[in-house]
């Protein structure tokens, strides 16, 4: 158990990071039924912006670049934190607007045009940012590792766990106890009711679609110091993302909660025993609850179906 500790522990934040990817698309998918292919794309965007509000290397010869980089870390991590996800969230509303046509007509369109989208959005953060991998700052009080126990542990990902736990904790208190998150579940049970109840179903689409896209940029955020920060980055989410709401079944948010943990320890546990099957066991995991339970750990019915 002791030679186990550290990768639970590395399983748990990973399934907690998932968590906090997969609550964005999972939204999306079960207010508006479109599989966003373009959610990798947002997360890489939002970590792009963090970097360049944290270490904004074209600003330095400026007054105002020189009196930025003068701010502690923390503080310019703390504004990343804080406006990088709502400049992603623009971006998401954005793309909602070029969505609108593909409503009435086959899923499949709208699944092309956020494969569309996710290829331009990746272009961009080339032309933007360049190829090479780049590293996002962290504070220094959360960089490096303790000793507990006789083990060591990032403190890094310990922040991360428990920034992403608390992420999750705002996004149900959100969901479950105001008005505004009632209408959003209100949408993904029957988004007609909505429209005959008086709500204007065209701004809950957008709203959504940017919550979504703001929660991937968060994500984006947390997740890269770990993961590595590269154009690309957003390929590697999109995929476990997709397997969660599957295996958490489309529309579910504790569905997504629990099948990214599960998901994260699968990963985490066989990587202690087996690395080169660590990532396998996700999608080993997938077949076994989607064989027992074809609509997932907490599925309901979706148009999805048809």
């Amino acid at each position: 158990m002791v030679q186990l500790a550290p990768h639970l522990f590395n399983g748990l934040t990973l399934g907690l990071l998932f968590a906090l990817i997969a609550l964005g698309f999972t939204l999306i998918v079960g207010v508006m039924e479109v599989l966003n292919l373009a959610h990798g794309s947002l997360f890489a965007l939002g970590a792009y912006i963090a970097l360049t509000m944290i270490d904004p290397g074209w600003a330095q010869n400026t007054a105002l670049g020189s009196f930025w980089l003068g701010l502690p870390i923390a503080a310019r991590y703390a504004v990343a934190l804080a406006f990088a996800p709502l400049l992603v969230a623009l971006a998401g509303m954005l793309l909602e607007r070029c969505l609108r046509p593909t409503y009435d007509k086959a899923p499949l369109y709208g699944l092309l045009l956020t494969f569309g989208a996710a290829l331009v959005i990746e272009e961009l953060i080339r032309l933007g940012w360049g190829t090479g991998e780049r590293h996002l700052p962290v504070p220094g009080a959360i960089n490096g590792a303790f000793f507990f126990g006789g083990l060591i542990f990032s403190k890094y990902k310990i922040f991360a766990a428990l920034f992403s736990l608390a992420a999750i904790g705002a996004v149900w208190f959100f969901l479950e106890r105001t008005p505004y998150g009632a209408i959003i579940k209100a949408g993904a049970h029957d988004s007609e009711m909505v429209r005959a109840l008086g709500y204007d179903l065209a701004r809950l689409r957008m709203f959504v679609f940017g919550f979504g896209a703001a929660l991937a940029g968060l994500a984006g955020i947390v997740m890269v110091p770990i993961w590595g920060l590269r154009p690309h980055v957003g390929i590697d989410v999109v995929i476990p993302a997709f397997l969660i709401i599957v295996l958490g079944g489309v529309g579910s948010f504790w569905g997504a909660v629990v099948a990214s943990i599960l998901v994260g320890l699968a990963v985490g546990v066989t990587g202690a025993y087996a690395p080169a099957w660590s990532l396998m066991s996700m999608y080993l995991l997938l077949i076994a609850v989607v064989c027992y339970r074809s609509r997932g750990l907490f599925g309901r019915k979706s148009a999805l179906e048809r």
